[in-house]
This record gives C-alpha cells, sequence and structure tokens, in this order.
C-alpha cells in the first residue's frame, strides 16, 4: 500500500540533490536511481539481520496483537487487510506496466 502511494507521491516530493531525477519506475535506468535501491536494500538487509522472533511465540506473522486498545484483531479485519493489501499489490503492478509502455510516471498517466 506504501508503495502505490509512493508512486504516486514522488512526482510531487523530492529530495535535495535529487529535484532533476524522473519520478517513477524509470528513474532505476539512471545513477541516482541504483544508488537509492541500493541503500534501501542495505537498509532492508540489517533489518531483517536485527529483527527476531519472541522465542516461544505462538503468534502468526502480522500479528501483532492489539497495540492501542481498540479490540480490532478478529478475522474480519483481517481478511480485509489481506484484501486491501493484494489490490494495492496490483495496482502497483499496473502502475509499473502503465509507465513502461507510455513513458510517463503516475500522475502524467492522468494527464497532469
Amino acid at each position: 500500500m506504501m508503495a502505490s502511494i509512493g508512486l504516486v507521491g514522488q512526482h510531487f516530493l523530492k529530495f535535495p540533490g535529487f529535484e532533476q531525477s524522473p519520478a517513477g519506475f524509470s528513474v532505476m535506468g539512471r545513477g541516482e536511481g541504483v544508488l537509492g535501491f541500493f541503500g534501501i536494500f542495505l537498509l532492508c538487509a540489517l533489518l531483517e539481520l536485527a529483527w527476531r522472533e519472541e522465542p516461544g511465540s505462538d503468534r502468526e506473522p502480522g500479528n501483532y496483537g492489539d497495540p492501542f486498545g481498540v479490540n480490532m484483531y478478529n478475522d474480519e479485519m483481517r481478511m480485509k487487510e489481506l484484501n486491501n493489501g493484494r489490490m494495492a499489490m496490483i495496482s502497483v503492478l499496473g502502475i509499473f506496466a502503465a509507465e513502461m509502455a507510455t513513458g510517463k510516471d503516475a500522475i502524467q498517466q492522468f494527464g497532469f
């Protein structure tokens, strides 16, 4: 879900020093895109190595309990979250496919 928002948001928001880089998936053909991807890859690797499951825990993946005390962790909410996540993955693939076909980023697809 964050990826689909990120693909839309990167048209408007640029990090300092990256103002001239193209928005969208086409940045991977340039040096700053590869550098950024490599940085994110290293950060993810460090987080994966540092994160450990609690020994003896019987919780399934994605079960973070009820941190805000709203008592909404039930089967219905889990299925809604799974379905929304699946729809977001399909939308990211659609944005990538449209960008590869037209060369325009997610916002430019709408004519803006």
